[in-house]
Order: C-alpha cells, then structure tokens, then sequence
C-alpha cells in the first residue's frame, strides 16, 4: 500500500526554486497536491520553470522573482503566497549556492553576501511564515544546509559558516516553536547532481560524459555509495519531512550523502 503524505491541498514556499534542487522539490510537493511558490532572481526562467511543472502535475504554482538576500524579500514572497493560495504549511529554505575559497581572497563583501542569501534569507523567511503556521496550530520548516556545517573543511568558506548558524538556528527554533507543532529541521547535503556540477564538468572535464563525470566525482569525494545523488532523491527526504509521516521528527539535520560526512 502507497505511503499516504497528507500533503494535498496545503500550501508550500521552496526559496532557489527554479533549478536543480529547488525545482525537483518544488515538482515533488507539487506532484502530492500541494500549491507551491518559488522564487529565484531570473523572471523569465522562473516562469518558465513554474509553467513546466504546473504542466507536469496538474496542480498550480506560482513564481515570484526576487533576490532573498534582499532585506524585503521575505515579506514579498510571504505575501504574495498567502494572496495566492490563502495560507502557509510549508517552508523549505534552499536558496543559495555553494561558495568557497582561500580565506585571505575572502573580501567582506564576499562573506556579507554569502550570509544575507543563506542566512539572513534563511532567518526573514522564518520569521515571516512562523505567524501564518501559528494560526494553522502547525508548520514545517526544512532549511536545506550541506555537510559542511558539521565538518569544515579547507576551502568550504564562507558556506561552511553559513551553513553552520544555520544549523544552529535549526535547532533552536524546533525547540521554540515544537510547543505549537511547528516542526524545524535541516537536511545537510553533500554531492547532488546540479547545474553547478554539469558547469564545472563542461568547464574542467568536457572530455567525459555525465555518468562518467559523477562516477569520477563520486571516487574523489569518497563516497562509500559510490555514486552522487539524484535531485529527485533529496525532494522524496523533503517531502516525507514536511508530512503528516514526519509528525515526530524536529531539531535533526539528516546528513544527504551517501555517508561521506564522519559525524552523523
């Protein structure tokens, strides 16, 4: 018998919508019934993504261009939804891109920009679903971090830091907002088939082809599974987190890693 989500019908935001991760997990919630609105900076490919998956599962979503990092985004996009669909459940906090390099080239402007889209982004946007949740006696909030806010490595700032606050504001606004069934976890992932990838093999490894590409990859980030992930693999973790099956699960960051990370 199919595992029932209990998601149809609700109302869901996913930041960083319009490609790789965001869009596959956009397209899963979709796909269970849910009214989904994505943003990202691009307007015409966010429409045009909007529009593919609308046409994909028969259920409406609305795209909304803005840049997150920007101190009114949050109260935009938040009020554009509730316009929309006429309520909150769901929030998944994905936007952002992983940035690293060596600390001294690290400008300020370099950090500030790093944390106002992944933090701060992040945090207003909490902020600004957390009293809609609350009148709905209930919510989910999936921030979407990456292995790094557990284990620094050389290389991986200002993500890494980013990444970990994150975490931090994770577990303390589950522990806040559990009273009021208003449920707060992170998924922290490490090597998902993107855009990002696809750019640095046709950039550094034109020669090899896509499976060979991961294959390789896979090899070179020791992944004990020996593959990379699908994004479609992480929208299934995200939409078990975000239904009524997960009603018992807050404050937990599951590492999405093929079990690279050596801290659980």
């Amino acid at each position: 018998m199919p595992m029932e989500l209990g998601l149809a019908g609700k109302a869901a935001i996913v930041t960083g919508g319009s490609d790789g991760l965001g869009r596959a997990i956009a397209e899963r919630l979709s796909a269970e019934g849910v009214g989904v609105t994505i943003c990202a900076r691009r307007e015409a490919h966010l429409r045009e993504e909007a529009g593919a998956i609308e046409a994909a599962t028969g259920h409406p979503v609305l795209p909304v261009a803005l840049d997150i990092g920007a101190p009114d985004a949050a109260a935009r996009l938040i009020g554009a939804a509730v316009e929309r669909f006429g309520r909150l459940d769901i929030l998944v906090n994905n936007a952002g891109t992983s940035a690293g390099g060596k600390f001294e080239s690290l400008s300020d402007e370099v950090w500030l920009r790093d944390f106002e889209t992944k933090l701060f982004g992040a945090v207003r946007c909490a902020r600004e679903v957390i009293p809609h949740m609350r009148r709905q006696r209930g919510g989910r909030i999936v921030n979407i971090l990456n292995t790094g806010a557990k284990v620094a490595r050389a290389g991986g700032l200002p993500t890494a830091a980013a990444r970990a606050a994150g975490l931090a504001v994770t577990k303390a606004l589950s522990q806040e907002y559990a009273p009021e069934n208003i449920l707060v976890n992170g998924v922290c992932i490490g090597v998902v088939r993107s855009m990002q990838w696809e750019r640095l093999r046709q950039r550094e490894s034109p020669e090899l082809d896509e499976e060979d590409f991961y294959r390789r990859f896979a090899a070179q980030r020791a992944v004990p599974l020996g593959r990379v992930a699908h994004a479609s693999e992480l929208a299934d973790l995200v939409a078990f987190l975000v239904s009524e099956r997960a009603s018992y699960i807050t404050g937990v960051a599951i590492n999405f890693d093929g079990g690279a990370t050596p801290v659980p």
